[in-house]
């Protein structure tokens, strides 16, 4: 099975691309791995944290697709910084339809 690679980019415009990422493995996992400031996966993957919150491109959000809805409750614990195109990498299983997707690393909640 082939691998994919994607970029994480910090608030500060700061890029980590994170390659070699298996089919099916979560980004989270993949990010955490591989030390991607902002990302923790306190919850290891669990949906119960929003330590893994990204905000997703426009030009990939109809590829990653949209939150189920425990996902979408998830992303209700950082309200004051979710936006339209927040998801929790860990809920985003890698295939290779996302090779070369680039997600940036969510604003800290307050």
């Amino acid at each position: 099975m082939s691998s994919i690679k994607v970029t994480f980019i910090q608030q500060d415009g700061e890029e980590k691309m994170v390659q070699g990422i298996a089919h099916s493995q979560s980004l989270m996992e993949a990010a955490v791995a591989a030390g991607v400031p902002g990302i923790l996966g306190d919850c290891g993957g669990a949906c119960m944290c929003a330590t893994c919150h990204v905000y997703v491109p426009p030009e990939w959000e109809s590829v990653v697709g949209p939150p189920d809805d425990v996902e979408g409750a998830t992303l209700d614990l950082v309200s004051d910084v979710r936006q339209e195109n927040s998801r929790l990498c860990c809920q985003i299983a890698a295939r290779p339809e996302l090779d070369g997707l680039r997600l940036t690393v969510a604003r800290k909640s307050k």
